[in-house]
């Protein structure tokens, strides 16, 4: 693989791009679909609905987390997940700019 130049992009840029590379994969879409269904902190019903194994949720929910996507706290000998606010706003952002420059661009062009 090759180096990537994340130095020559905006804190924005790179961000943006932690957070659409964890949404790439379908699974970690579900993911964030079950935390938003339930609306409270989950610790272990996650594994019970996806078609995964544990390891393999376990590694989707580490992406998640890194990418700041979600939060996890201790409790006893789990960790609980829950939406991170902060990610989504910064997507929404991102998106509503794109969206306010689309709506001023010329209408002639492709």
């Amino acid at each position: 693989m090759g180096i990537t130049k994340t130095g020559l992009f905006t804190e924005n840029q790179n961000e943006v791009a932690v957070i659409a590379k964890a949404l790439g994969n379908p699974a970690r879409v579900a993911i964030l679909e079950y935390l938003l269904k339930v609306n409270e902190c989950i610790c272990s019903d996650i594994v019970n609905e996806l078609p995964l194994a544990q390891t393999t949720v376990s590694q989707h929910l580490k992406e998640l987390k890194n990418a700041g996507l979600i939060k996890g706290n201790i409790e006893g000998t789990a960790i609980c997940y829950c939406i991170d606010e902060t990610a989504v706003e910064k997507l929404l952002k991102y998106f509503s700019g794109i969206s306010e420059k689309l709506k001023e661009k010329n209408e002639e062009c492709c």
